[in-house]
């Protein structure tokens, strides 16, 4: 038997093979290969390296701008709630705080107004792109989620208010970790479901968004505490290495580890919330029927 025609058999062996173990899969747990093809059809880790990015490159110049503009006490809690979030310490925080401080000056007369503008509407590249993950997630139609320049903008600036406001939530308002953190948990559960129902246009009800509200809050907090450990000792030493280019990877890096976090914890609320136990009790029967029909 020539090895060619031995190599396709084989070939065609497995394949029917794997065909016949998905089937058995899907019969007996339908919501593991739903799942799968939810993460499929949303395309996680592009989905995620592409918010990453964004994030990268307008929302984070758009929190430099925002604290040259904004009163010195403002700024002041900014630079505690970035570094509390990243856990940053030593030459990491010293740079954080130079960027903010002596130069914001020289950063307002670089920018203008106009260019602040322009930062600002730049920075909505991010909420389109969490829209485009959340509609890709609950598989809503282009017609259910309409083009609405408000909403990206409200979501911004809601985004700056409660990053704004990490110190203080972690630190429990004075009262220590043991308050800061479900405080924090609440908190980003809050903002997660929040901004499903505004980037979807309202399209999903109120109670199938939980789910993946409290899965993505759990999973952005258990980052957040992962990088007291980590962030500081990482940057810290590119920074001796490599210079700034250095914590640039670091810092583009973590971006990417959360935004795969926040892609997954949604995508399985969704699916989740879909499932018949917990469809029944959402009132996401209907949507889930809806769903299967188009499928």
């Amino acid at each position: 038997m020539p090895r060619g025609s031995w190599w396709r058999g084989r070939a065609s062996g497995v394949a029917a093979s794997a065909k016949v173990f998905h089937a058995r899969v899907e019969s007996r747990f339908p919501v593991v290969t739903r799942l799968v093809d939810r993460m499929v059809s949303v395309n996680i880790f592009d989905s995620a390296t592409r918010l990453a990015a964004q994030c990268f490159l307008t929302a984070v110049p758009l929190v430099f701008v925002v604290g040259a503009y904004a009163p010195t006490s403002v700024q002041k809690q900014l630079i505690a709630s970035v570094s509390a979030v990243f856990g940053l310490t030593g030459a990491a925080k010293s740079q954080l705080e130079q960027a903010f401080q002596p130069h914001s000056g020289d950063l307002q007369q670089a920018t203008g107004v106009i260019g602040g503008l322009m930062v600002l509407l730049s920075a909505t590249a991010v909420s389109r792109a969490v829209q485009r993950l959340c509609r890709r997630a609950w598989r809503t139609p282009r017609a259910g989620t309409s083009l609405a320049p408000w909403r990206w903008l409200v979501w911004i600036a809601v985004w700056l208010v409660v990053l704004v406001l990490q110190e203080p939530l972690r630190d429990g308002f004075g009262l220590g970790l043991w308050l800061g953190l479900p405080i924090t948990l609440v908190a980003q559960t809050a903002l997660w479901w929040w901004t499903q129902h505004l980037l979807l246009n309202g399209v999903v009800r109120w109670p199938p968004l939980l789910p993946g509200a409290a899965l993505t809050a759990i999973a952005a907090t258990a980052l957040s505490a992962t990088a007291h450990f980590y962030m500081p000792r990482a940057i810290n030493r590119a920074l001796e290495e490599y210079g700034s280019a250095g914590s640039v990877f670091v810092l583009l890096s973590w971006l990417i580890v959360v935004c795969v976090a926040v892609a997954v914890g949604i995508s399985v609320g969704a699916v989740m919330s879909q499932e018949p136990f917990m469809a029944r009790r959402l009132g996401t029967a209907t949507s889930a029927r809806g769903e299967a029909a188009r499928e």
